[in-house]
């Protein structure tokens, strides 16, 4: 995804030619490497996926209040300004706490399930990314970074976002978060995706 994607959404998916052709480019230097790649053996989308939501533990009351202040602040931040550009101020909010200190693991747990409990009080659409950039927010908040990815996976084609540890492993994720190649990632300086 382009800087420009970014401030957009836009997401532009390269196969066949268009794809041996980006390879080649970026063999010899002209185009960054690709992020995805289709696999073989389409299935046409007729692949299943989980649809039952956990119900997840009530957190201690100071996490409640602050998970329901960032979910909060997250929504009121997605419908400010021009519908185009939201996915790019969701981008720059969860990377607010980028350069703070990383979490431990178990606060970066407790901030998720704390978003989660608070999304479910929210009459409001709180999907992967509002909830992983309002996890972010509330660690930063408390004066912790994370590393928050966004990701895309392939058939069918399906985006995903989700912070990690300092470990760079994936914080109350499913084993399928694994499906997902990181296409933009808030890593500190030598951390790489996992």
């Amino acid at each position: 995804m382009s800087p420009s994607g970014y401030r957009t959404g836009a997401t532009t998916v390269l196969t066949g030619g268009a794809l041996d052709a980006w390879l080649s480019a970026a063999r010899q230097g002209g185009a960054p490497e690709p992020v995805a790649v289709t696999a073989p053996g389409a299935s046409w989308g007729t692949r299943e996926s989980a649809a039952q939501l956990d119900t997840p533990d009530a957190p201690p009351w100071p996490w409640r209040v602050a998970a329901l202040v960032s979910v909060a602040f997250t929504l009121a931040v997605r419908q400010a300004g021009r519908a185009e550009h939201r996915f790019g101020r969701l981008v720059r909010l969860a990377e607010a706490g980028r350069a703070l200190p990383p979490a431990s693991t178990a606060h970066a747990r407790a901030a998720v399930r704390s978003v989660r409990w608070a999304a479910r009080a929210v009459p409001a659409r709180i999907a992967c990314l509002e909830e992983s950039t309002a996890a972010s927010l509330l660690l930063a908040a408390g004066g912790r970074g994370n590393v928050w990815r966004h990701g895309v996976a392939t058939d069918p084609i399906r985006l995903h976002a989700w912070i990690c540890d300092g470990g760079g492993l994936p914080v109350e994720e499913p084993e399928r978060t694994g499906l997902y190649t990181a296409i933009n990632t808030s890593n500190p300086s030598g951390a790489e995706p996992r």
